[in-house]
């Protein structure tokens, strides 16, 4: 996801995403999608996925999934958030988030832990934003430079969903799905900590 510029093909990707919304430290030592410039190839699908992904809907089948799903996750995000309601809440998001794009929440549990170390206002020193680290260009390849990117909904909405897109663009090989989310395609050294992470989270 770096480079020097974006195809023009890319610019409708995020537009109906967030037209569809009201609501709308540690980073790894690797390049992050943060790094990644407008080099990456923006598709229109990519981009249409970015619009079409803001529901607000309840991403659990039942209160006890809920319930077992959120204590035993809080029990391990402990350790980057004190707080019992934070967690909570910032569990609720990134598992909704997750479900909305049809990935596994861990495994963005996973990214976010190597990304951001869950620190939602977290910015890299290029300038990437949030808790999954996502560089400011694509607000504008959307046509809306007014999203927030530290806004948890966002951020979440944007990462989740380019995550999605590389992981169907590389046929389900994650390794090389996470490469290309962190502009590191080539190089696995950052694919390897996010599925580490995801074995504890799992």
């Amino acid at each position: 996801m770096r480079g020097p510029g974006v195809k023009k093909t890319a610019f409708s990707v995020l537009v109906a995403l967030w037209m569809a919304s009201a609501t709308s430290f540690a980073w790894a030592q690797s390049n992050t999608l943060a790094y990644a410039e407008p080099a990456i190839e923006v598709d229109d699908q990519l981009r249409q996925k970015l619009l079409d992904n803001i529901r607000a809907a309840d991403s659990f089948e039942d209160r006890f999934d809920a319930e077992a799903w959120l204590m035993l996750m809080s029990g391990r995000l402990e350790r980057y958030v004190r707080d019992p309601d934070r967690r909570l809440r910032l569990l609720r998001k990134i598992h909704s988030a997750a479900r909305q794009t049809d990935l596994q929440p861990e495994l963005v549990l996973a990214v976010i832990e190597v990304e951001s170390h869950f620190n939602h206002y977290a910015v890299s020193p290029v300038g990437a934003q949030g808790i999954m680290q996502v560089m400011p260009f694509w607000k504008n390849e959307i046509g809306r430079p007014e999203d927030n990117l530290i806004d948890l909904d966002t951020n979440l909405r944007y990462g989740c969903t380019i995550l999605k897109h590389y992981l169907e663009r590389s046929e389900g090989r994650l390794a090389e799905a996470l490469a290309r989310y962190n502009g590191s395609y080539g190089s696995y050294r950052y694919a390897a900590k996010v599925m580490d992470a995801w074995e504890r989270w799992r």
